[in-house]
């Protein structure tokens, strides 16, 4: 299919062009800003904003979103022209659907206007603060959810306080912006995490208070946030690829007009959030999302059935060369070794919410992991896998030898995960970038391991990652020395075909 000629950009001078069932669902223009967004990527862009949006156009009210990009420009740059427009293109075996989208009234960049994002998260009329960050994002050892002090950007914020030197991290940030709120008195706020961690609520919570016990003068924070901030905890479900230039061109044809902010997803979507809010929320719930008291079974669900499965399934087939997710599950013995992982080892460490069907979510997940439209990248899930693991795989490994089962399946991902860092390489021989927080360190230590059973010991000895209690574990241990060994004489076809049969 041809590019479409140039055409003119996507902007609010330029909307009336489009057709009515594209537009977004509320003016643009009649939308002031409530939520200071930190991590505006891709996902939040195509699920919170979306669900924000449609909220706003069930029950009304000023939550318009000013989006704050942290590590480079380029959303400004993208969506700035745009007066922050973007279209939503949701992709699935029967075709596609667009809509543009205009939640988002205001950006910034982080770096280059730290007083600015202060100044918002203090505004009177900032009534919540939500985050896509990613894991990495916290500066938190998994194992124990405790801010990492020796990070360097963490010890630099650190420092930094006394002679207010902007902060660099996403908590620094959310420290600075809460005491000029105190020092506003600018009333109550909320703080929502929308990343996969467990309990995200409660770890942003802890991770602020540690931040906090860290200043001279921090106790006063301390408790003033005690009393005036909530953090819920919050799952969010959407599979959400990196935009090509073809999903451009598509937008191109389909709007006539340019986009260069277009975020590609899936029809499906799912947001759980505890409803505990300081100062108001958007009615997110006439948009869909489940508002509970108890994120933590639906949040389990999640991150060990769709995450754990997304790992093992980005994991193995790149080993195998398989470009994109859905090739993945194409490979039959990729895809039974998943449905495997999901039956056999995630399912009995869950506690399944009343009336939840899992064994239909189940096939759902494994339904969109085949979508030949989204062409998801193994080696975009593979990224930070050392802050993935513990959350997607090995609760569940944890769980399941706890009550005397062998998690085959969840320890070949895991496996496979030691394959992919320590050797960097497809069974073909492609090269594989690592691209983790810990990529050096994980070289490093597997560097003079010439044996499955030496990178197996190696990796273990990484508490930041794995913390003490499984590696101590000798089941666990021989499991993934033995899905190690497997993988590395047979491949990946033998390694799933032997895991299943076990």
């Amino acid at each position: 299919m041809s590019t479409p000629a140039p055409a003119p950009r996507l902007s609010l001078g330029t909307l009336d062009a489009v057709e009515a069932g594209h537009r977004p669902r509320v003016d643009p223009r009649a939308l002031g800003v409530g939520v200071v967004h930190l991590g505006i990527g891709a996902f939040h862009r195509a699920h919170q904003a979306v669900y924000t949006e449609d909220a706003v156009a069930a029950a009304g009210g000023d939550w318009g979103i000013c989006g704050v990009t942290q590590r480079s420009r380029s959303v400004v740059e993208q969506l700035g022209p745009q007066d922050g427009l973007y279209t939503v293109l949701a992709h699935d075996a029967g075709g596609s659907s667009a809509r543009v989208v205009g939640a988002v009234r205001e950006l910034l960049f982080a770096g280059e206007e730290p007083g600015r994002l202060r100044a918002l998260i203090a505004a009177p009329t900032t009534r919540l603060v939500t985050l896509t960050v990613t894991e990495k994002g916290y500066r938190h050892d998994p194992a124990t959810g405790r801010l990492r002090r020796a990070d360097p950007d963490v010890a630099a914020d650190l420092d930094g306080w006394s002679t207010a030197r902007p902060p660099r991290t996403v908590v620094g940030q959310l420290v600075a912006g809460l005491a000029a709120r105190r020092a506003a008195d600018a009333g109550p706020v909320t703080l929502l995490s929308c990343d996969n961690l467990p309990a995200n609520g409660a770890v942003l919570r802890g991770l602020v208070g540690d931040f906090c016990a860290a200043l001279p003068d921090g106790d006063g924070l301390r408790e003033w946030i005690a009393a005036s901030v909530r953090f819920p905890s919050s799952m969010v479900d959407r599979i959400v690829p990196a935009t090509t230039p073809a999903d451009r061109d598509q937008v191109q044809r389909l709007l006539g007009l340019r986009d260069e902010g277009v975020v590609v997803t899936e029809p499906f979507r799912q947001w759980v959030v505890e409803d505990d809010f300081a100062a108001g929320r958007p009615a997110w719930e006439r948009a869909g999302a489940v508002l509970t008291a108890d994120v933590a079974p639906y949040e389990a669900m999640k991150l060990r059935l769709l995450n754990g499965s997304h790992s093992t399934l980005a994991y193995l087939g790149l080993l195998a060369g398989h470009e994109h997710v859905a090739d993945a599950v194409a490979d039959d013995g990729i895809a039974a070794l998943v449905d495997r992982l999901m039956a056999h080892d995630v399912v009995p460490t869950l506690a399944v919410p009343d009336g939840f069907d899992v064994a239909r979510y189940r096939q759902d997940l494994l339904d969109r992991f085949a979508n030949p439209a989204l062409h998801h990248r193994t080696l975009q899930i593979a990224m930070d896998g050392s802050q993935k693991l513990p959350q997607r795989l090995l609760g569940t490994i944890s769980d399941a030898l706890a009550a005397g089962r062998e998690p085959r399946a969840a320890c070949l991902g895991v496996a496979a995960w030691m394959r992919y860092v320590s050797t960097g390489r497809s069974e073909a021989g492609v090269a594989l970038p690592v691209d983790d927080p810990l990529a050096a360190r994980l070289g490093e230590v597997t560097a003079g391991a010439g044996s499955p059973a030496a990178v197996v010991d190696a990796l273990l000895g990484l508490p930041e990652v794995f913390g003490t209690d499984l590696p101590a574990d000798a089941r666990f241990r021989a499991l993934v020395e033995e899905a190690l060994e497997v993988l590395t004489r047979d491949g990946v076809a033998g390694a799933v075909r032997e895991s299943v049969a076990s």
